[in-house]
């Protein structure tokens, strides 16, 4: 039986989430590169890349870049948005990564972590972090703030985009925010008003700052400090947005 990821980001998802923007992209890639401070030329992962606007603003940024997602649609769209081959895009499971060390960081962006059942499969991910970026290689996981996304979960919305009406429910339930997403055709063409909807599900383990901390020394990584939005505030459990965690690689 499939993951709920491996269904998830298809066609449909670069419906439901096209609002997501360059320019912004390039905003907190501007942060992130402050926060880091590496030099020209650097080697960059860019670990669950989607359709690739982090990974071609940090290109942008002057730095080398890998993009690894393991949706060949995503990849598909960001193969197409970077038609000079400037990234390395590369199809893969974050939990076994293809690729030897050397990497002076790895980013995670976007809650794009947390897809899993059990925890050992999350370390996994972590441990690989570790084992491709160099001695003191640099990490930023820009994960959700559980303690915020309980406070303002919407549990349900509905819009209608290109014909298509996208409605979503989302819930909190066994430690997981879980989103259910059905997208039907509005349109009155032949047998369209008759077909089912189409039905997703996103689900995100929710871990608070103090077990991340854990699991990220378990893996031999050392967080420095945690940012709660792209803003640069500090992390404030209860009001902020994000969890953006700022680290390297132990030695």
């Amino acid at each position: 039986m499939a993951e709920w990821f491996e269904e998830s980001f298809g066609e449909d998802y670069l419906l439901v989430y096209k609002h997501r923007d360059v320019q912004g992209a390039k905003r907190e890639v501007h942060k992130m590169m402050d926060w880091i401070n590496l030099p020209a030329g650097a080697k960059v992962l860019d670990l669950c890349c989607g359709m690739g606007r982090h990974s071609m603003a940090l290109n942008e940024a002057g730095y080398e870049v890998t993009g690894v997602d393991l949706s060949e649609v995503l990849l598909r769209e960001a193969r197409k948005n970077d038609p000079e081959g400037k990234v390395t895009w590369l199809r893969a499971d974050m939990r076994n990564l293809p690729l030897a060390g050397g990497f002076d960081a790895v980013v995670n962006l976007f809650s794009s972590f947390g897809y899993f059942e059990k925890d050992e499969e999350h370390l996994k991910v972590l441990k690989e972090i570790y084992r491709i970026l160099k001695p003191q290689g640099r990490f930023i996981i820009d994960f959700l703030n559980p303690e915020y996304t309980a406070a303002h979960l919407v549990p349900a919305s509905q819009r209608v985009d290109e014909g298509q009406l996208i409605s979503e429910t989302r819930v909190i339930e066994d430690g997981y925010v879980k989103k259910k997403i059905s997208i039907k055709d509005t349109r009155e063409q032949g047998s369209n008003l008759h077909k089912e909807p189409r039905e997703y599900l996103e689900r995100i383990k929710l871990y608070k700052s103090e077990s991340f901390a854990s699991m990220l020394s378990q893996a031999g990584l050392v967080l420095d400090y945690i940012h709660g939005s792209y803003d640069e505030e500090s992390y404030d459990p209860i009001q902020s947005p994000r969890m953006i965690m700022v680290g390297r690689r132990s030695e």
